[in-house]
């Protein structure tokens, strides 16, 4: 009975860590895609932009000290940026309300 149990024993951990990892990993996905917010501007200042995204919610965001800023893949300015552009905006990785960079599609 003990050479039953063992290896099934021994199975019953092995699918615990594999269930254990594909949890971590689902995780670090969702704070992935946590990371940007796309939408469309409906506020722009100097220091900071507020981006409505499609289900409707308002994220307002500080424009970051060195704020990247695209637009349709060229070299842009914060001055560029106007409302109802679309963006994608890459937050901050630790200050989730500071954009970093500020992706505009016009096309």
């Amino acid at each position: 009975m003990t050479k039953r149990v063992l290896p099934l024993a021994a199975a019953v951990a092995v699918l615990m860590f594999v269930g254990a990892a594909v949890a971590a990993d689902k995780a670090a996905d969702k704070d992935k895609a946590a990371s940007t917010v796309t939408g469309t501007i409906s506020k722009v200042s100097a220091d900071s932009i507020t981006v409505t995204d499609k289900d409707g919610k308002d994220h307002q965001l500080s424009l970051g000290k060195n704020a990247v800023v695209t637009i349709d893949g060229n070299a842009g300015k914060v001055t560029d940026l106007k409302e109802k552009s679309m963006v994608t905006v890459t937050l901050n990785a630790d200050n989730k309300t500071q954009a970093d960079k500020i992706d505009v599609k016009t096309k």
